[in-house]
């Protein structure tokens, strides 16, 4: 038998005090290991990253890591006894992997309320002030805007409804700044919020963040854009950066709202662009001290080294920031759950620990209220690297503040940075809405610590992206920036200190990230949230779950649907691969060669979900909604893309084709993770599709000209109809159906409250959902889908999941956006649309209905192409129902 293996050959301890440690790499059943006890046998497979006992546990006595709990043992746990609770293993059930896990779980979940009551507060530490100030080339800003690190033009859409204009408008000046020096780039920061007509209880939340934005030390300058009939509207922000005090009179801006047109508004925003760009890059960089650097410190896609190695890395850097007078802010506040103890130890007063305590019970109610709690918050991808609950994830999460680092501050989302120090900020577990919520606070430089290689970055804000593990760095070594698992293979961790300290300098005074060099970004608000206290919850869940039949069958429709086109689709399982995505499509439709591929295009569907959300509800949408598209009648080909430590990565959605008996190798299946980065993702995708170009589809025949038969269209308005639009659009459904098509209405469309309309098609037949949010629609008729929306993008996405391949939309006083994959004709009424909005739907309605049988028939023979689509002002947005809530 060969010699035991010592403790450091196989695990960590992150501190001396713990019971369990952490595997440094895959242990194998059988493995004999030399423990304090003495010699012992591992039990069972333990992944990286997992637990093992160390010592012997009895029943009832708590797991420790960091010397705090986060399980009790469910019955006697040996030395060398992998540790597992319930949740993990199904998790690793799902994963499919070839290993030898036990037949239940041994401990589990600890996670009791903080009581500061029975907590004495040591005395704070206090942080030794440098002796020789440091410094970085930074953006002296004009009065109380702070440094910058980068100088930035920023293209703001105020709400969601502008999200498109944003980005078609840098589109249009991409290369303008690329030949002037000083100005790093021109961003398009677009996002989810304040799009509807009614009050969203996130509000304060979004206008702090817009905010702060608006006056942030790395934009040069900053355009804002609205339609102006939005729930928050330029007009509103301004008023709130006036009442609030913010410096907006220091920084180059302007309020833009699209009030005479998109092409107008296009042809505005970049006269408006082009005068910046002079004085924007003769914004000199100098000599500034590091105290004006704040810090975000950030976490994703986390693993079981990133409290042992990334995140006291990243605490340690910010030690030495606030050493010199600057700011680091620690949030999310879900993910300080079970972990309070370790900030107790280190806080300023017990006032700003009862501040604490307040955000985190106000947080739990949130949740509550739908039905969730912080315990939903760690993904699939966390388990699978061995963050088994919300505890141990905390306990790791928290570990970005040095144990040394007093904590000084508590804020709200997005509240400014208004004194030296650390704080924390209020916040959802939603990476990138977290980091919305920082940089809308004033954060100039973010430290992103991953354990799975998370590759996001923010659009104007540096980020540093540090990884917990030599391994996962090597793999992604283009994408990530530090290599904190250096640490764990020997290397002193003062030098990495050192080093690290010196990239952020650099960083800091404009050497470019290994994000910024990849040249992709997003950026998110923290999402509203639907409840307001618990009284609807029982309601909600009690509600009947659609039936799948429609409410009128269609007349002899075809045995199986018809294409209108053949699409190549990249669809991505979460925000942080959407942009690879997008990229993905892009790369495929500038190689595609007219009449050598089968597909007529190649379409990503970007989106700010998959991460950080509660509630099974919001599962069960994303899974319905990947299945929707990914068998979409006009999808001739369809890629999914994970990031890699979502919530809903590939292996979930395998085991669900599985449930719908879909053949997997029908799919394509990639991970910018585990495939190796992005260039090496790109490179699997494009392949995947070019095996695929030749594939002969004889059910892509569509008659263009005649029958709407096997044709789904969707039906959607944005404002009351009067009687002459009402009878048009009921016309088109009837003689959809007649044909042996289908007609899709979200089920709280205000066509549906025109009783006119609602009589004449439906008829005695009494409206309800016959499709849940994202249902494919297998019997052909008409059908009313359970949006849960308001919002036109949102149910766009959901009656798309459905299966609609033409939208027939009335418009109110303003254009929509389009849907990136199915067309989009905008009808609007002439007393309700400016007329300077005239051109830019495809028909205003008069009481002659053959205009609109004309149209339909262009469209249907590819005569015309609807003007949304055309234009490129697209959007693509989940709604995340009455239950869903970001966590």
């Amino acid at each position: 038998m060969s010699e035991p293996l010592s403790l450091h050959d196989i695990g960590r301890l992150p501190t001396p005090d713990d019971n369990v440690a952490i595997a440094i790499r895959q242990i194998a059943p059988g493995t004999a290991v030399l423990l304090p006890d003495g010699p012992s046998i591992v039990s069972h497979t333990v992944l990286e990253g997992h637990r093992f006992a160390v010592r012997s546990i009895k029943p009832g006595e708590a797991l420790l890591s960091w010397a705090l709990p986060f399980g009790h043992a469910t019955r006697a746990i040996h030395p060398g006894d992998y540790v597992c609770n319930a949740s993990t293993l199904e998790a690793l059930k799902v994963r499919q992997r070839d290993i030898t896990l036990p037949a239940e779980s041994n401990f589990a979940d600890h996670l009791e309320p903080f009581a500061l009551e029975k907590f004495a507060l040591p005395p704070p530490a206090k942080v030794e002030p440098v002796a020789e100030v440091s410094t970085f080339s930074g953006f002296l800003r004009p009065g109380a805007r702070g440094v910058g690190t980068r100088n930035t033009i920023v293209i703001l859409g105020t709400t969601s409804r502008t999200a498109s204009y944003a980005h078609q408008l840098v589109a249009r000046l991409n290369s303008t700044h690329k030949s002037i020096p000083g100005i790093d780039r021109i961003v398009a920061i677009a996002h989810t919020e304040g799009g509807d007509a009614v009050e969203p209880n996130n509000a304060e939340e979004v206008l702090r963040a817009l905010a702060g934005i608006m006056v942030h030390a790395n934009v040069g300058a900053i355009l804002a854009v609205d339609y102006g009939d939005e729930a928050i509207t330029n007009r509103r922000l301004q008023q709130f950066l006036r009442e609030n005090d913010y410096p907006l009179d220091e920084v180059l801006h302007e309020f833009l709202s699209i009030d005479h047109g998109l092409a107008a508004a296009l042809s505005r925003g970049e006269e408006i662009v082009q005068q910046w760009l002079e004085p924007v890059a003769a914004f000199p960089r100098s000599p500034q001290p590091l105290s004006a650097l704040r810090i975000a410190l950030q976490c994703g896609g986390s693993d079981a080294f990133s409290g042992v190695s990334g995140n006291p890395l990243a605490g340690a850097m910010t030690y030495e920031v606030v050493r010199q007078g600057g700011i680091g802010v620690l949030c999310e506040t879900d993910e300080i759950v079970g972990a309070e103890e370790h900030l107790m130890r280190n806080i300023k007063s017990v006032e700003v620990a009862h501040s604490l305590l307040h955000k985190i019970a106000r947080f739990k109610e949130r949740m509550s209220w739908h039905g969730v709690t912080p315990e939903t918050n760690p993904s699939a991808g966390n388990k699978f690297r061995g963050l088994y609950n919300i505890a141990l994830k905390s306990l790791g999460a928290v570990q970005k503040k040095d144990p040394r680092t007093p904590l000084d501050h508590v804020i709200d989302y997005a509240d400014p940075l208004t004194a030296p120090g650390f704080y924390f900020m209020d916040s959802p577990g939603n990476d990138l809405e977290a980091i919305g919520g920082q940089v809308g606070s004033g954060c100039n430089v973010i430290i992103f610590v991953t354990g799975n290689g998370s590759i996001t970055n923010h659009p104007f804000v540096p980020t540093l992206k540090i990884t917990t593990t030599s391994r996962r760095h090597q793999l992604l070594i283009r994408e990530m920036d530090i290599n904190a698992g250096r640490y764990l293979d020997g290397e002193p961790f003062d030098d990495l200190v050192a080093e690290s300290m010196a990239l952020l300098a650099a960083t800091a005074s404009g050497q470019k990230s290994k994000g910024e060099i990849a040249g992709h970004s997003q950026a998110s608000l923290w999402r509203n949230w639907s409840q307001s206290d618990a009284t609807n919850l029982p309601k909600i869940r009690a509600r009947l779950k659609p039936d799948g039949q429609p409410l009128i069958l269609s007349s002899n429709p075809p045995h199986s649907s018809c294409r209108t086109e053949r699409v190549g689709l990249i669809l991505p399982t979460s925000m942080c691969s959407a942009q690879i995505a997008r990229l993905a499509a892009e790369r495929l439709n500038a190689a595609q060669v007219d009449g050598v591929s089968a597909l007529t295009r190649f379409v990503a569907l970007p989106h700010s979900e998959g991460c950080g959300f509660g509630g099974e509800t919001m599962y069960e949408t994303l899974r319905r909604t990947y299945h929707g598209y990914a068998t979409h009648p006009n999808v001739g080909a369809a890629l999914l893309l994970e990031h890699g430590c979502e919530k809903i990565p590939n292996d979930v959605m395998r085991r669900y084709f599985e449930t719908m008996n879909l053949p997997l190798d029908r799919f394509g299946w990639a991970s910018v993770q585990l495939d190796g980065g992005i260039d090496a993702v790109l490179a699997k995708i494009e392949q995947w599709f070019d095996e695929r170009a030749t594939d002969d589809d004889p059910a892509f025949a569509f008659d263009t000209n005649q029958s709407w038969s096997g044709i789904s269209v969707g039906l959607l308005s944005a404002a009351p109809v009067t009687p002459n639009t009402a009878d048009q659009i009921r016309t088109v459904a009837q003689q959809v159906l007649a044909d042996g098509g289908s007609v899709l209405l979200a089920e709280n469309d205000p066509l549906l409250a025109n009783a006119r309309f609602r009589t004449a098609l439906l008829g005695e037949v009494s409206p309800r959902a016959t499709l849940a949010n994202g249902e494919a629609a297998k019997t052909p008729g008409l059908h009313l889908v359970q949006t849960d929306s308001t919002h036109w993008v949102e149910n766009l996405t959901s009656l798309g999941a459905s299966g609609v391949q033409f939208f027939l939309g009335l418009v109110g006083n303003a254009p929509r956006q389009a849907h990136p994959l199915v067309p989009v004709i905008q009808l609007a009424e002439s007393d309700a649309l400016p007329t300077h909005h005239h051109t830019d739907v495809d028909l205003v309605l008069t009481e002659d209905p053959t205009a609109l049988d004309e149209l339909l028939r262009a469209v249907r023979a590819e005569n015309h192409t609807p003007i949304a689509n055309q234009n490129n002002s697209v959007d693509f947005q989940f709604a995340r129902g009455p239950l869903g809530v970001s966590a």
